[in-house]
């Protein structure tokens, strides 16, 4: 957790949502007509490209390729779902006419709905997006754009721009004074990657669903997925504020329209390859949501098994994780961000608080003091629209940060930001014991099942019952067919 930047910018703009993520397993597609598979983040880039790139685009990838991993930060591995993902790739390169490219196919392990591309033959997908998805055409739809992507050159245009436009490296605005560091790095990696124009994109639609449907999957399911992932950006629009794929793959009515027109002008009425059992059986036991490597939320508190703390914070506020910061919101106006930071052992915890790194500070306001065994330093800082506590620990040599922001100091405020940093403190067997894991299972349909009757199933979770209707493409009172396999969403 070193993102930097970030709350002043969410309070300002009342986004203060973000997504966990972190990078799992790699695929590599070999050009000896099998397909092998790799489970490490850190392959080097592939030495035979797609037929008409430049070699630059080689250097660009392997250049690109450990930022994202920074971007989306871990390894998430689930070797039923790699192996489904590198048949489905291979056979999409065969009917790409590029049966001897080599394509590097990253899953992020991130609930994200995402996918994009890099030059060189890079193309990710996020766990998200396998969870989100009911059949191998769906998948086979997303990957077949990617590999578009890369094929039209579309991916080395978008460097080329990026190229030419400079990037401001340092954010000079809410309570971060000085510092510029991994977050605006992170963000701006994740941002060029929804830099593609609405041509490019119509155009990697329209032969994405060429190669689909030549290798045989379902032409009509590029259609379809996108009406899912838009009813889940509409799900999920108050938690990520519309974050993911359809933020850099902008979908429309008119979109799926084309995306239709397209599959029937050049494939008619076929319907291929969908491959729904093949398909849930590769995705059954994937972790939906938050990773539990990166911190869980339970209630209003927060426990890190790994790092091996916990702590609470106040009545009223909303917590959201991500690989780089934990985020709380409460409806009055307020917000903490809790995050850690690289401070030299030698380092004093409030001279690191008065190093400069904090807009506005008052340093006659820097104390320290100690709870449940815990170094801290805390401070107020105040800009033209914002009030802020901040305060600094070290536990096990590494440093954390709390940063409390409101419109106006209060007690209530004071007395929230205090029992928060009271709360901070190592776990315990009974802290770790409250974490859950959240997965996908599959469950057979039953005669006298119906949808309403499945998404019960779901009840027990946050709005999971209007979930279940959406990763099952489906709608209240819609009939289910018995011994057929639907997804739930259940602690595992």
């Amino acid at each position: 957790m070193n993102l930097l930047g970030g709350i002043a910018i969410g309070v300002r703009n009342s986004v203060l949502a973000v997504s966990l993520l972190a990078l799992s397993g790699c695929t590599t597609l070999t050009s000896t007509g099998g397909i092998a598979v790799t489970q490490t983040g850190d392959n080097p880039a592939p030495t035979v490209v797609p037929e008409g790139t430049d070699p630059d685009d080689v250097v660009i990838g392997r250049r690109e390729h450990p930022r994202i991993i920074a971007a989306y930060g871990g390894v998430y591995s689930d070797r039923p779902a790699e192996i489904m993902v590198a048949r489905i790739v291979g056979r999409l390169l065969a009917a790409a006419d590029q049966p001897n490219a080599q394509f590097q196919v990253t899953i992020l392990d991130s609930a994200e709905v995402n996918a994009f591309a890099l030059p060189g033959g890079y193309i990710y997908v996020t766990r998200g997006i396998l969870a989100l998805a009911s059949d191998t055409s769906e998948l086979a739809a997303v990957l077949a754009h990617e590999i578009s992507h890369v094929t039209l050159r579309h991916a080395r245009a978008r460097t080329n721009r990026t190229r030419t436009t400079e990037i401001v490296d340092r954010v000079i605005s809410g309570v971060f004074g000085g510092e510029a560091g991994a977050d605006q790095a992170a963000d701006r990696s994740k941002q060029s990657l929804a830099a593609f124009s609405q041509n490019q994109e119509l155009e990697a639609d329209r032969e994405g669903i060429k190669y689909a449907g030549k290798a045989g999957y379902d032409p009509q399911a590029a259609a379809r997925f996108l009406g899912v992932m838009s009813r889940f950006a509409t799900f999920s629009a108050g938690q990520n504020q519309g974050e993911g794929f359809l933020s850099s793959h902008p979908s429309t009515p008119d979109r799926i329209q084309k995306a239709v027109q397209v599959a029937t002008q050049m494939f008619g009425a076929t319907v291929g390859e969908v491959d729904r059992e093949g398909y849930l059986a590769s995705v059954a036991g994937l972790t939906f949501g938050d990773s539990v490597s990166q911190g869980s939320i339970v209630g209003r508190r927060f426990i890190h098994s790994a790092s091996k703390y916990t702590f609470s914070v106040p009545q009223g506020y909303t917590l959201q994780n991500s690989q780089n910061a934990v985020v709380g919101v409460a409806g009055d106006g307020e917000a903490v961000r809790f995050d850690s930071a690289e401070v030299g052992a030698n380092v004093g915890l409030a001279d690191y608080l008065k190093s400069g790194w904090i807009a506005g500070l008052k340093a006659d306001s820097v104390t320290t003091q100690s709870f449940n065994g815990v170094d801290m330093a805390s401070g107020i800082a105040q800009t033209d629209q914002w009030f802020f506590r901040v305060s600094v620990m070290r536990l096990d040599g590494q440093v954390y940060r709390f940063i409390f922001a409101a419109k106006a100091d209060s007690a209530r405020f004071a007395q929230g930001a205090e029992a928060t940093l009271k709360s901070f403190r190592r776990t315990d067997a009974t802290d770790l014991a409250q974490i859950r894991k959240v997965g996908i299972r599959i469950v057979v349909a039953r005669a006298g099942d119906s949808a309403d009757s499945l998404a019960k199933q779901m009840a027990g979770l946050n709005r999971g019952t209007e979930l279940f209707y959406i990763i099952n493409d489906l709608f209240p009172g819609d009939p289910i067919v018995p011994g057929q396999k639907y997804k739930v969403v259940a602690l595992q």
